[in-house]
């Protein structure tokens, strides 16, 4: 139950992203860099010691979330926040099918049915606002689903480890990458402001937290609980920008949820993948 409560807590976190990445006046790879600039040393604060073992698995688990974080900025600027929230989360079908192949963790048809209720669900949340321009933004956030998904396979292939180390990892090689961007840039109050929440607490805070559930669910709990997400983005843009959800929202939001707890309760049912923690 901890396990998913740290899922669900770092979801809330994220879907603050859309909103507060349009609202700074930046270029995207400055945002990216600033933003992962701004978290490791929230993360270095939970970093308990622990070794640096370059393994394959630690290394790659850092440069997918490079990929994720730095792609979907750059979604959310090139295209439109449902666009680039929406194709994210073709994430879970990724993760179903490398559990199997790099996880050997099993999908049970539950597990399928929860993915498929989810992914109709946005479509239908989203179906109002969809837009098919913004193709090279729309291109970003759909590779950014899929260094999503392999970041969580990544991490999960940690679960006897300690994930956060790849995190930090991913935020020091986004903010290196992201340098010619980003130093000497001149930005204002309110954009700092918001780039102070999106490295603190959007970013930094919520992989802190993620690191840890990771450990205590299967791979595709990891991704499934958090698709909550999408349905809390456009939550935040309609009570601060006063932007009304399409008709088709409610319905799809029910639908979202609904794929969240039936995947949940599947994996009761069927049982955790050896190797979860359960306890705490």
């Amino acid at each position: 139950m901890i396990g998913l409560i740290l899922l669900i807590l770092p979801a809330i976190l994220w879907s603050m992203g859309g909103l507060l990445i349009k609202s700074v006046q930046a270029t995207p790879m400055a945002i990216a860099g600033l933003r992962s600039l701004l978290a490791i040393p929230v993360l270095l604060v939970l970093l308990r010691p622990h070794p640096l073992s370059f393994s394959r698995d630690q290394l790659l688990g850092a440069v997918f979330y490079c990929g994720t974080v730095s792609l979907f900025v750059a979604a959310n600027k090139m295209t439109t926040a449902a666009n680039a929230i929406l194709l994210q989360y073709t994430a879970p079908v990724y993760v179903a099918i490398l559990s199997i192949t790099l996880l050997h963790e099993p999908i049970h048809r539950t597990d399928w049915a929860s993915i498929g209720l989810a992914l109709f669900g946005m479509g239908l949340f989203f179906l109002d606002r969809l837009s098919t321009a913004h193709l090279w933004g729309n291109l970003m956030a759909i590779l950014s689903g899929v260094s999503f998904g392999l970041m969580v396979v990544f991490l999960r292939r940690q679960k006897q480890a300690f994930p956060l180390v790849s995190i930090i990892l991913g935020n020091l090689l986004t903010a290196v990458i992201s340098c010619p961007f980003w130093i000497g840039v001149q930005i204002d109050s309110t954009s700092w402001r918001y780039l102070i929440v999106l490295g603190i607490f959007q970013l930094g805070l919520s992989y802190a937290l993620y690191s840890i559930a990771i450990c205590r669910v299967s791979a595709i709990e990891a991704i499934m609980v958090p698709v909550i997400e999408p349905i809390l983005n456009p939550l935040w843009v309609w009570i601060f920008l006063r932007e009304v959800p399409g008709r088709w929202a409610i319905p799809g939001g029910v639908l979202v949820i609904a794929a969240s707890v039936l995947c949940s309760l599947g994996r009761m049912k069927n049982g955790r993948p050896e190797g979860i923690k359960t306890a705490g």
